[in-house]
């Protein structure tokens, strides 16, 4: 036995020894661990082969040095609710609903309640008769002393009956007493009290034994709410429902005592609903757990609205954070969005655009930033479109081109206040669209002139439109939001897609900075649908439900879906619900406003019109002012100037140029003046003008502004070969 014990005990030191230990080869790796005695006798013979350390043993002082940001985590001092100004105005409104709904409710049923106790008096006082009698006979030591009778155990039950006998004259001189007390006392009262508090203390007995009356399933008082709050959430409950998604990560932490799921933080409430913190057993991801949210809220017992199973990426990739609503997001009422009331806006600032599971509104801010809205159809994409121009059209200053490309009318309610309107997909409607971005595209090249001016002068030091220069109407820096539902429909174009998505990526790209907005919605999330260089550079997305993992990404950003943002797992009825990725901020579940219909948002853009009526910014398609002509058709101006200015003349000056083309096209070209209209004209195409010598009719030399017609001839070659491509 002690050969035995003796022989286990070595084989564990030399199993301690050899994990606590590695040796270094003379190659710089590690050998394997040797025998015990030959290790002993090597380090007797050489001190250079001392083993060093692998596990670092807990000695007090070795940790390193820590600052107090990293070492605690600060809790807020007020609950989210009080500190809360919506919240608050909330919570105070249900209390106030609460206590006027109960006070009405008793007030109504008053005369039900009186009869109800005056019925049960009788029984009330025979109870109260039967209380007392018990109490002085000892009823309650009946049982014992007849248990003694029945084991005829006469000392017992002698010392039993003598001590009721004791216990019965105490308690019956009590009871005469209080008999005697209670009757002076009612005839003192008589003499002395008034005839109200008489009959109030009369009240009183009379309900006290009414309600003494009354059957435990009968109450006298009949409930005014009935109570539907959820279960409390506890670590229990979690477990289970954990335990219920058959991952086997999960499955063997539980299989071993539960010692591999840690609870890091108290499960406490979190606004409307409970919140717990899930550190997963190693090898689990959130993104496990979301994949198989139908299961989870099965095994919490909650409808699947209510569960809402997300990553916390500030912490590790094994922290799950679990948040389940008290009622379904989608069915739960939601506080009224302060913008329907029309107020205006500062786009330049936060505007709420939804809410979260918790009920709280998460802002949105449209300047300096490119939207891709994207989900299956039907499932509150064109609603989310439609509430961001609203909130674009709430700023007077913004300048609106809207395109409802499905044709339905979706987007006419903003027809009041857009600046360019087109619905529908047909050939003139195309033409028209194309014709604006063209025109947007040179104004992106105008602003981008314009700020690189002003930085110099000092005027714009970050480069950028700031809310200062979009106040001054002089610069024609407002800004310029762009919503187009359906994007698809230019991209897919036969002859005019490939420019439209030339146009997008530019201001894409170019627009947030230089104050262009550009907000695209598609129900097709494809690499064609929604090209790559448009959906690799927005900066705020937006993914309703989608149906695999390429849609998800393409609307979301690359690798969204391993990082466990997974519009996936959003039901059909989840409507209006989706993942908002912001510029630099981690992933939020929205709801958008509820309730946005047509009407809703005529009203709404109603009050934008009457704003931008105050401040004079009416223009284009809502006050009816049709586009110009040479917006409506494409523009030819480099073929016109090839066609009338010959081959031999390699120069030429704008005032020559500018008569031969009013006789060419007067309706195009009448409004040509002076040398700078065509200079002005042929930036739009990055054409610039110079000094060009030329010989004026008097046969004199001089230097003017003019064009080189080679310029313009290798221009209009490139944008040929470009469509022949196409």
């Amino acid at each position: 036995m002690t050969d035995h014990t003796h022989h286990v005990h070595t084989e564990t030191a030399d199993a301690e020894h050899a994990r606590v230990y590695a040796f270094p080869t003379a190659t710089g790796g590690q050998a394997e661990p040797t025998d015990p005695s030959e290790v002993l006798e090597a380090e007797l013979v050489d001190d250079t082969t001392t083993p060093s350390p692998v596990d670092q043993p807990d000695t007090p002082g070795t940790e390193p040095a820590r600052s107090a940001s990293e070492s605690v985590a600060w809790r807020p001092v007020l609950p989210t609710w009080l500190s809360d100004r919506e919240e608050f105005r909330e919570a105070t409104r249900w209390a106030l609903a609460y206590v006027g709904h109960s006070a009405a409710y008793h007030a109504v049923r008053c005369p039900v309640y009186v009869a109800r106790v005056l019925a049960r008096v009788p029984h009330g006082s025979w109870r109260l008769l039967q209380g007392l009698v018990r109490w002085v006979t000892d009823a309650e030591g009946r049982p014992v002393r007849h248990a003694a009778a029945r084991r005829e155990d006469a000392s017992e039950y002698l010392k039993l009956a003598t001590q009721r006998d004791g216990r019965v004259r105490a308690r019956s001189v009590v009871a005469c007493g209080l008999s005697v007390a209670g009757v002076a006392a009612v005839l003192t009262g008589h003499a002395l009290l008034p005839a109200l508090a008489e009959w109030a203390v009369v009240a009183t007995a009379v309900a006290g034994l009414g309600w003494l009356g009354a059957p435990a399933d009968q109450p006298v008082v009949s409930r005014a709410v009935e109570s539907t709050k959820a279960p409390k959430l506890t670590s229990n409950i979690v477990e289970t429902a954990l335990a219920s998604l058959g991952i086997s990560q999960i499955n063997q932490a539980l299989a071993k005592g539960g010692s591999g799921i840690g609870f890091p933080k108290p499960i406490s409430r979190d606004g409307k609903g409970w919140r717990a913190d899930v550190d997963l057993p190693p090898g689990a991801t959130p993104g496990d757990v979301l994949e198989r949210r139908g299961k989870l809220a099965s095994g919490l017992r909650r409808p699947v609205g209510c569960v809402w199973p997300e990553s916390d990426p500030s912490e590790h990739a094994g922290r799950l954070v679990l948040w389940v609503g008290d009622k379904d997001m989608r069915k739960a009422k939601q506080p009224t969005w302060p913008l329907r009331n029309g107020s205006a806006v500062d786009l330049f600032q936060p505007q709420p655009f939804g809410t979260n599971q918790r009920g709280r509104w998460v802002d949105l801010t449209l300047m300096f930033v490119s939207v891709a809205i994207g989900s299956i159809p039907r499932m509150g994409k064109t609603f989310a479109l439609r509430e961001l121009l609203l909130i674009a059209a709430l700023d007077p200053r913004a300048e609106l081109h809207t395109y409802d490309l499905k044709g339905t009318g979706d987007l006419d309610p903003l027809e009041k206040v857009t600046h360019r309107h087109g619905v529908g997909d047909e050939p003139e409607e195309i033409e028209a669209a194309l014709t604006d971005m063209r025109g947007l595209r040179d104004e992106l090249r105008r602003r981008a002139r314009l700020i690189r001016d002003l930085a110099k002068k000092g005027q714009c030091p970050e480069n950028k439109v700031t809310p200062e220069l979009a106040n001054k109407t002089s610069l024609g820096l407002h800004p310029i939001v762009i919503g187009v539902d359906e994007c698809q429909v230019w991209f897919e174009h036969d002859q005019h897609g490939d420019e439209l998505e030339d146009i997008c990526t530019d201001l894409v790209k170019r627009g947030p900075a230089l104050g262009i907005v550009l907000i695209l919605a598609t129900q097709r999330p494809d690499a064609k649908s929604l090209p790559t260089g448009i959906s690799a550079n927005v900066s705020t997305r937006f993914c309703l439900k989608v149906q695999g993992q390429t849609e998800n990404d393409m609307v979301l950003g690359t690798s969204k879906y391993k990082q466990g943002v997974r519009a996936t797992t959003f039901a059909w009825e989840d409507k209006g619900i989706g993942y908002l990725v912001g510029e630099g901020a981690d992933a939020d579940i929205v709801r958008t406003v509820a309730g946005l219909d047509g009407p809703t948002s005529e009203k709404i853009a109603a009050h934008a019109r009457t704003l931008r009526h105050h401040a004079g910014t009416l223009s284009g398609h809502a006050i009816g002012q049709a586009p110009e002509p040479d917006e409506t058709r494409r523009d030819t101006l480099l073929e016109d100037i090839l066609t009338v200015v010959p081959e031999t003349e390699k120069k030429v000056w704008n005032e020559r140029v500018i008569p031969r083309l009013v006789e060419l096209r007067p309706e195009a070209y009448g409004t040509y003046s002076k040398a700078e209209d065509l200079t002005a004209a042929l930036k739009r195409h990055d054409i610039h003008t110079g000094q060009v010598w030329g010989t004026t009719d008097d046969g004199k030399g001089a230097s003017r502004i003019g064009i080189t017609r080679a310029d313009i001839a290798k221009t209009v070659a490139q944008r040929n070969r470009r469509g022949e491509a196409s």
